[in-house]
């Protein structure tokens, strides 16, 4: 876990524990990174950016209640920042020129968005074998070749590919893979 992702979090948990002076703490230090991230976005010193943060620290104080402990605040925090920018730009009419998806520019150590993706790989990979997920998560997301899992996991290459094979299976059959043409 990155330092901003430990100290947001660590607030955050305060925060929901009754800690009136972490929750000041993390709504200071998150308008700090909002107000550069929409500036950002939408050029410094404009009004639009400053009633976006504040817009922002409005929706993560009233719904302080929806984050889960168990994820990374960072990426609840960047999911509320996101649709605050995308409903401003649609009340505006306004097209993105560069893409929205850019959690780096809104937390220091960039990490938020590969948390979000982290986790929903996880949950996916949940769904078949632990192994097989591991197999999975080593053959087609790290890039180990068959061999190099073979031995990691102390396999037959042909088990992995078995193994990779089914899972993907399974997997685009529970996530509905496949595409009309």
């Amino acid at each position: 876990m990155d330092q901003t992702e430990t100290r947001l979090r660590a607030l955050m948990l305060a925060g929901l524990a009754g800690d009136a002076a972490a929750h000041r703490a993390l709504l200071a230090e998150l308008g700090r990174l909002l107000r550069r991230y929409y500036a950002r976005r939408l050029g410094f010193g404009t009004p639009e950016a400053e009633d976006l943060v504040q817009e922002t620290l409005i929706a993560v104080h009233t719904r302080r209640a929806t984050y889960d402990p168990q994820q990374p605040f960072t990426a609840w925090a960047y999911a509320i920042a996101r649709y605050k920018m995308i409903d401003h730009l649609r009340r505006m009419k306004v097209r993105p020129s560069s893409p929205l998806e850019e959690a780096s520019e809104l937390f220091n150590d960039g990490g938020a968005e590969d948390l979000v993706v982290k986790r929903d790989l996880d949950r996916v990979l949940e769904q078949v074998s632990a192994r097989t997920g591991a197999l999975i998560r080593d053959v087609k997301v790290e890039g180990l070749s068959t061999r190099e899992a073979a031995e990691k996991h102390g396999l037959s290459e042909t088990a992995v590919k078995v193994a990779v094979h089914r899972g993907l299976k399974a997997l685009t059959a529970r996530f509905g893979g496949a595409r009309e043409n």
